[in-house]
């Protein structure tokens, strides 16, 4: 389990914080003050998000310059509904989708050689290259649903509810796909 615990990064900012509705209300108005907040305590959360969907951490970058390009010109038609980070997964994952349409389209036209994709690394806390490999290789044991669950616990340091809120999941059932995805992971890792 010591190369899971290497994907944690520091913790976020207080779950609060994160879902103060506030801040993407004064962002709506203008207020660059407050959209570089929204961004200080949201960006390792949707940055997991986005990892979790794309597996490359140079186009989860990418996309999460355009989450956020997407939350400040789109932040006055949010509707206050009280979940502003939910909005902001659902801009993140609509452009993940978007880049997989993309990548399909350029690999149709015969130009994915012409993507310069790099696979770069998986976290930049791992520094050793057998254990990126190994941890990606157990990471590919897991279904996707599962492979969010971990990510969004262990790299965004989200909790268990607040994943079951982002992903629109019974808790319960987040609570079972993580012990199960924590198991797989364990048992693939002992007999690497």
């Amino acid at each position: 389990m010591l190369l899971l615990e290497t994907l944690a990064l520091p913790e976020p900012a207080d779950p609060e914080s994160i879902l103060d509705e506030g801040l993407l209300l004064q962002t709506a108005e203008g207020d660059q003050e407050a959209f570089r907040k929204l961004y200080e305590d949201t960006d390792r959360t949707i940055y997991g998000f986005i990892l979790s969907i794309l597996k490359n951490p140079q186009d989860a970058e990418e996309v999460m310059q355009e989450t956020y390009m997407k939350v400040w010109t789109s932040a006055p038609s949010y509707k206050a509904q009280g979940k502003p980070l939910a909005w902001m997964f659902t801009i993140a994952r609509n452009l993940c989708y978007m880049r997989f349409r993309e990548q399909k389209h350029k690999s149709d036209l015969g130009l994915d050689d012409l993507d310069g994709a790099e696979t770069g690394q998986l976290c930049p806390q791992i520094e050793d290259a057998a254990d990126k490999l190994v941890l990606k290789a157990a990471l590919k044991t897991l279904k996707e649903e599962e492979r969010q669950i971990v990510l969004l616990k262990n790299s965004s340091g989200l909790k268990h509810r607040e994943i079951a809120e982002v992903l629109g999941m019974p808790l319960a059932t987040v609570l079972s796909k993580y012990n199960r995805a924590m198991k797989k992971l364990e048992r693939y890792l002992r007999e690497e």
